[in-house]
């Protein structure tokens, strides 16, 4: 089971990564620009009033809408979606429902699709240079 404090520790290990100070959410630094690949669901719980925070649920970029059907379907208790993401490459992830291992590996593909193309290289370049010492 992984929790908001494994989703942080993952997120900031990812370069250039930033946590949105007023909300838990994750960008990573792309020209100048800050994009989101990681926050925590605001669930509408009552139709006329402002979302909330569901600590239990984030939103996970992925790289495209074939890669959300493929996820949404395959592990329909582990992720989900909802109107306010049709047609937006991200799903939605229960923490209790998912391992460390994997939620890295979720968090580390939604950070590359959103970083620099040459900091997802050294990225991986590094990364692999780790793995062989």
């Amino acid at each position: 089971m992984a929790t908001q404090n494994d989703v942080r520790q993952i997120a900031l290990s990812l370069p250039e990564t930033s946590e949105d100070p007023q909300r838990f959410a994750f960008s990573v630094d792309n020209k100048g620009k800050q994009k989101g690949f990681a926050w925590v669901w605001l669930e509408r719980i009552h139709p006329k009033k402002a979302r909330v925070p569901n600590p239990e649920v984030i939103a996970v970029r992925v790289s495209n809408l074939d890669e959300k059907d493929f996820l949404l379907a395959a592990q329909p208790d582990k992720f989900f979606t909802e109107p306010h993401y049709n047609g937006f490459p991200a799903i939605l992830l229960r923490l209790a429902d998912v391992e460390y291992d994997e939620l890295s590996v979720l968090l580390t593909n939604a950070w590359s699709c959103q970083a620099p193309a040459t900091l997802v290289k050294q990225f991986k370049k590094d990364r692999e240079s780790k793995e062989k010492s």
